[in-house]
């Protein structure tokens, strides 16, 4: 039982990050940029000091800088994210998002010269098709919005490993209090150098940014590390495969997006890339 209840955590997790793209999208028509992460990250980075309060006793240096490392590069993953979401429609923001997935294994071969395997290369190839029929237009071009989103999706790649790297034996939630303290802190620095301070919101944004504060960061994290605790990794990385899936199917449902033969080829290729990379079909699965 409790292995079902985790594995609706996780899917209810990817559900509202599904539904995060197109808020974000719409938020971004009142609010510049940096100053949504900012905010975004500054009430993330509140709710999670308060719930770590027990926890801050087994904060040392190792927390601190780790946590910095992961927040740089979530704070750099979110930038070139957002920024694209200006620029393309939030389907393909949410897919070639997920390009994070092919890109570890070859990450990891450059620092630790451990060669992907071939599920890893398959991915690759089918993930580069699906990005050619998202993104390229018929002069073989690709718009700003959508390389920025593949350049999020690198850095989401870095923020991968440098967790693996910084997490162990040390408290998860510890390290990602930092992490977001470090992103409102870099956020903020940047919105007062580069962006003009927004001086009314409207209730609708108002509301948009709780939602991506509250429940899009915060709650969802929770379910993800709930989920995850119960759950095996194989099948939670397939649960967490969805997101791309609700983001595309809530931004064609909205309007954003508009479902033609060859978009829709992009994203069942890029989720078939995605299934490839990280549950490895075929594989034998070991016994947790």
């Amino acid at each position: 039982m409790k292995n079902y209840w985790a594995k609706i955590a996780i899917l209810s997790a990817t559900l509202i990050w599904g539904t995060s793209f197109v808020i974000m999208k719409d938020t971004l028509d009142s609010i510049p940029t940096l100053y949504l992460l900012a905010i975004r990250f500054s009430i993330a980075a509140l709710l999670l000091f308060i719930v770590s309060i027990p926890k801050l006793k087994k904060i040392d240096l190792g927390h601190i800088t780790g946590g910095a490392l992961m927040g740089l590069f979530l704070f750099l993953a979110y930038v070139f994210q957002t920024y694209g979401l200006v620029y393309t429609t939030p389907g393909k923001n949410a897919f070639l998002t997920t390009s994070y997935c092919i890109i570890v294994p070859f990450l990891y071969w450059i620092l630790v010269r451990k060669r992907p395997d071939k599920y890893n290369i398959i991915a690759a190839f089918t993930g580069l098709i699906g990005i050619g029929l998202l993104s390229l237009d018929s002069g073989l071009s690709i718009n700003a919005g959508d390389a920025l989103t593949l350049a999020c999706g690198f850095f989401y790649a870095c923020h991968i490993l440098a967790t693996a790297g910084v997490s162990s034996g040390r408290d998860m939630f510890l390290l990602i209090t930092v992490q977001f303290f470090t992103a409102a802190i870099l956020a903020s620095i940047g919105a007062m150098l580069f962006e003009e301070l927004p001086t009314h919101f409207s209730v609708a944004t108002t509301v948009n940014i709780l939602y991506l504060s509250v429940v899009a960061t915060t709650i969802a994290l929770f379910l993800q590390a709930i989920g995850q605790k119960y759950t095996d990794p194989n099948s939670a990385s397939l649960i967490l495969t969805f997101e791309s899936v609700f983001g595309a199917g809530f931004s064609i449902i909205l309007g954003y997006d508009d479902l033609t033969i060859r978009s829709a080829l992009g994203f069942i290729i890029m989720f078939i890339a995605v299934i490839i990379s990280e549950v490895k079909p075929g594989k034998k699965r070991k016994q947790i």
